[in-house]
């Protein structure tokens, strides 16, 4: 009864005071709000670099050259022509946990069909290209191991590469023109979208790797090879024994320098969630800041309270309010204005996200988890700040506050 008398009295209050009420729960609206909003940023960024590693293929390991070195002179990453094709096939027949294993070469060309011109990437790839990629298929098929074998001049085009040479038009079936050399198209892929650096998936033309080989750069080795592993579990240990085995294929000596780079996608994508995460912990912590100063808020304007309602409290102690009756009824007050600030601040806060998400064009991620935190900070702040306060009030002698002008 007590409980349920003080929480009315503590709404009226509120509610003789609008203005002044609405202004000391201002600090609590807008640190909800900044919380939610800065942390859904922080996390539609951890979410955009997710799944732009992701796009790249599940559990994968990416081999690519390592950096020539002539007369101490080393040259760029990937510039020794050390990886072949029978180093993936070796990697596949002689590793276990391996689902997929792709060798690649790529280069940009000029692709032309018709009228129509388009600059683009042109990567070399085997049929298993498409698995470790995760690579979709809208319209016809993608390039086949009779492709690889037969060294067939086929291709299939991205989304961006079929708009600008084929505008509405089926791309299937049709016959392009890359470094000058026909190549049939045989698939358009589904859209993947921009990765998280912004560059464009859907930008890219894939053939068969021998034919890229052979008829258009007249080289032997890979670029790259992409393998995919069973499990994540097994990344590791994967690893190290491609490593092993292609030191021994390359007869690399103990203690020489590898002459080629594996990367970890999982490790890669392991360390991003880890700066993400400090990065939204970041975010979320400076927008904190402005709790505590609504906080102070709450604070002051129950101290002006306390000083405007002193005969009121002398009153209600000689009837036989106690000393926990009074400072009950300011800590319910105090905590009613971070309630209801909360509430109001967790409303413009997922407004917020959703604003910057469409005038940013930016991706934002609301969850339950900073929602609950803030409200209950919120309602936290309100008790903590109310607490002197309220003792103040609740020390007061009754005939001195009946004194009280």
């Amino acid at each position: 009864m007590l409980f349920s008398e003080s929480f009315q009295m503590a709404l009226i209050s509120l509610y003789a005071n609008k203005m002044r009420s609405l202004l000391t729960m201002l600090g609590i609206i807008i640190g909800v709000a900044a919380v939610i909003a800065l942390v859904s940023v922080g996390m539609g960024v951890r979410s955009n670099v997710t799944n732009s590693i992701a796009s790249l293929g599940s559990n994968m390991l990416i081999i690519s050259p390592g950096s020539s070195n002539r007369g101490g002179v080393r040259g760029a990453a990937g510039s020794m022509q050390t990886l072949k094709y029978d180093d993936a096939k070796a990697i596949k027949d002689k590793i276990k946990n391996i689902d997929y294993v792709s060798p690649s070469v790529s280069s940009s060309y000029q692709i032309v069909y018709g009228n129509n011109n388009w600059k683009t990437s042109v990567q070399g790839v085997t049929a298993e290209f498409m698995s470790i990629r995760s690579l979709t298929i809208g319209y016809g098929s993608f390039i086949t191991a009779d492709d690889m074998n037969k060294r067939n001049r086929v291709a299939v085009i991205g989304t961006t590469v079929a708009s600008n040479l084929f505008a509405k038009e089926n791309p299937v079936g049709k016959n392009i023109r890359i470094n000058n050399q026909p190549f049939k198209v045989i698939g358009l892929l589904e859209s993947k979208g921009q990765s998280s650096v912004g560059q464009d998936q859907d930008d890219v033309i894939y053939i068969p790797l021998t034919t890229a080989q052979e008829r258009m750069l007249g080289i032997t080795y890979v670029q790259s090879i992409n393998v995919q592993v069973s499990s994540q579990e097994k990344m590791e240990q994967v690893q190290a024994e491609i490593e092993n085995l292609l030191r021994s294929r390359h007869h690399i000596l103990a203690g020489k320098d590898d002459d080629f780079n594996v990367r970890n996608l999982t490790s890669l994508m392991e360390t991003v969630n880890q700066s993400t995460s400090m990065l939204t912990l970041l975010l979320g912590a400076i927008a904190g800041i402005s709790l505590i100063v609504g906080g102070i808020g709450i604070m002051n304007i129950m101290m002006v309270s306390v000083t405007e309602r002193t005969r009121e409290i002398g009153i209600r102690k000689a009837l036989g309010a106690t000393f926990m009756n009074i400072m009950t009824q300011f800590l319910i007050e105090s905590m009613v204005i971070g309630i209801i600030g909360g509430i109001i601040g967790i409303i413009v806060g997922c407004g917020a996200s959703q604003i910057i998400a469409k005038v940013g064009n930016f991706t934002t991620v609301i969850t339950i988890t900073p929602i609950i935190i803030s409200f209950i900070f919120s309602v936290g702040i309100g008790l903590f700040f109310g607490i002197y306060p309220a003792r103040k009030a609740a020390k007061l002698d009754p005939i001195e506050a009946l004194r009280y002008e």
